[in-house]
């Protein structure tokens, strides 16, 4: 499976603004199919790292549809939160993933750890990682890392998530202030895709 060249897949995420992302960076000849098509509802995600979560969405996705499911799974890693969100990235937005909400918390928790934080560069990267899967079997496997830093505002409009509070490194504007051309052309998915690209 992994030799021959993909020509059309299901890209296993009811996130709308991830599945743009990866309309964007996939091969224009591959014929793309979407889960909104389909009347499912998303896997229970237990795994404990990125990667275990990208496999579990891959597998289940494929397995309902019959087609090679592409993955993802991502979110945002904050130091001095001993890496949290991290995984659980989504559900600090409550039931509904209500990223105004899990925005609001992160701040909570930055004042928590220290009241002074916004006078300190709080580091941070957003992980995503990429699975290509036919249903139990596993074509590809990436993971791609962006490093910054969190604004201590939300700024912008663009974007999804968390992205109205990242800068990354040498940048001095969120990802939620940036074109999506030009996010998209250095965040963590970016960074995945180049390296699961071949397999497509």
């Amino acid at each position: 499976m992994s030799k021959q060249k993909i020509n059309k897949l299901i890209i296993g995420t009811n996130n709308k603004g991830k599945l743009r992302e990866i309309r964007s960076l996939l091969p224009k000849n591959i014929k793309i199919y979407s889960t909104s098509g389909f009347n499912f509802r998303s896997p229970v995600e237990n795994g404990k790292t990125f990667e275990e979560n990208s496999f579990i969405k891959s597998k289940y996705f494929s397995k309902k549809t019959g087609l090679i499911c592409l993955s993802d799974d991502s979110g945002l890693e904050i130091d001095i939160l001993d890496k949290r969100p991290g995984i659980y990235s989504a559900r600090w937005g409550g039931k509904n993933s209500d990223f105004r909400k899990a925005i609001k918390k992160v701040y909570r928790e930055l004042n928590k750890k220290n009241k002074n934080w916004k006078n300190k560069k709080i580091k941070a990267r957003f992980v995503c990682a990429l699975t290509i899967s036919f249903k139990d079997k596993k074509i590809a496997q990436s993971i791609g890392k962006v490093e910054g830093f969190i604004s201590d505002k939300p700024m912008g409009k663009n974007g999804f998530g968390y992205d109205p509070i990242f800068i990354p490194k040498n940048k001095k504007k969120t990802f939620g202030q940036m074109k999506p051309s030009e996010k998209y052309k250095m965040d963590h998915r970016f960074f995945a895709f180049k390296k699961i690209k071949k397999f497509l």
